[in-house]
């Protein structure tokens, strides 16, 4: 079968992701801005405990924070408990009381997002973001919504909208609008996340770029950052220096791994459409959170492949969906909001992450699980 780019469904939302050779410059500018922030004894540190009396939370955390807001080009950063969720969360309680509204898309809302909405106590206005003039339209009609929420990356397959466009739609309709990114899944694998391109905040998880379990990162406005930080007080909310300074180490290493691992996201999407193997109906990359290749079956055999890879040595379920732990290939089921949107790839869809392994070892592994079934 001859490859035919045309049979990629929904190859507009697939999100730009940086070349191998323009993540090695990410990683080299981000190690730029350490060396502006920390001494050469202080990096070696592996970082202070508790409230220090100078910034009211550790010392080294406090220079890791200084070193991701000047990287992201903000004012200021805030890393937090609770991951890319705890970050949501977080950000939306300082700018918003139970009971006020904010945009959202017209999608099904990833769930540990609608769970924060529903315990905030947030009201929502849904609008198509794919559609930008019912987007233009909606916020300058509207005088109720506090906050323009978006997520970065797709929240179903058809999504298409630009983040940075309709950031500066927004802007440009009604400055004063606080917008929140999601920028979980596309910081350091992107071209930018959402306070780069005019975005007041931007929140993600620093387990999905190699950093430790639960640490949360917000970048933006320091007005809103220095408020949520001063609420979280207690020694016990703050995230300690050596877990600070761990997750800057391993962010290092983040944009070049993640751009080898979106290499091969494409080259296995390109040979499962070349028909390498049998049984397949279509393959096509979507940002089913992180980027991936989407296989849609001939049969409703998906749950019985995903056994049988498990056997062959494919991860059959995420630990954080590319964190530090996720060495083998993942052959596991379609987003929760992928298949909400579309309920015949709960039989039919599998999503396949090459993570640090090269596409001949997903190839193989998938094509071995779909033979031992027939």
């Amino acid at each position: 079968m001859v490859y035919d780019p045309s049979r990629l469904r929904y190859a507009d939302s697939v999100l730009p992701s940086l070349t191998i050779k323009e993540a090695q410059q990410l990683q080299f500018k981000l190690v730029d801005n350490m060396s502006k922030h920390f001494t050469g004894d202080q990096f070696l540190s592996l970082g202070d405990l508790g409230v220090s009396p100078r910034y009211k939370k550790p010392e080294q955390t406090e220079r890791v924070e200084r070193v991701l807001a000047d990287f992201f080009g903000s004012q200021k950063a805030a890393l937090v408990r609770g991951a890319g969720t705890g970050a949501i969360r977080i950000i939306l309680s300082t700018l918003l009381n139970a009971g006020d509204s904010m945009f959202i898309h017209t999608a099904p809302v990833y769930t540990t997002t609608k769970d924060t909405i529903r315990m905030l106590g947030i009201k929502t206005k849904a609008v198509d973001f794919n559609d930008l003039q019912s987007v233009e339209e909606a916020v300058r009609d509207d005088e109720e919504c506090k906050i323009f929420y978006i997520q970065h990356a797709r929240q179903q397959p058809t999504d298409t909208y630009n983040l940075k466009v309709i950031i500066e739609m927004v802007k440009r309709v009604k400055p004063d609008l606080p917008i929140v990114v999601d920028d979980n899944y596309c910081a350091m694998k992107a071209y930018g996340i959402g306070v780069e391109y005019g975005a007041d905040y931007s929140t993600f998880s620093g387990f999905k770029i190699l950093g430790p379990e639960g640490i949360g990162v917000i970048i933006g406005k320091e007005k809103h950052i220095n408020l949520l930080q001063e609420r979280n007080y207690s020694g016990g909310g703050q995230v300690q220096g050596y877990e600070a300074m761990e997750l800057l180490r391993m962010m290092t290493f983040a944009p070049v791994s993640l751009a080898t691992q979106n290499e091969q996201v494409e080259e296995v999407c390109r040979k499962l459409n070349e028909g390498v193997i049998e049984g397949i109906e279509s393959a096509y990359m979507t940002n089913a959170q992180s980027k991936n290749v989407i296989v849609e079956l001939k049969s409703p055999i998906a749950q019985e492949v995903i056994k049988r890879s498990n056997e062959f040595g494919a991860a059959t379920h995420p630990v954080g969906a590319e964190s530090k732990y996720e060495i083998t290939p993942m052959i596991y089921r379609v987003s929760g909001s992928f298949i909400e949107s579309q309920p015949r790839l709960k039989q039919y869809g599998l999503r396949i992450n090459p993570m640090k392994s090269g596409a001949s070892t997903v190839l193989k592994i998938l094509d071995r699980a779909i033979n031992s079934i027939k």
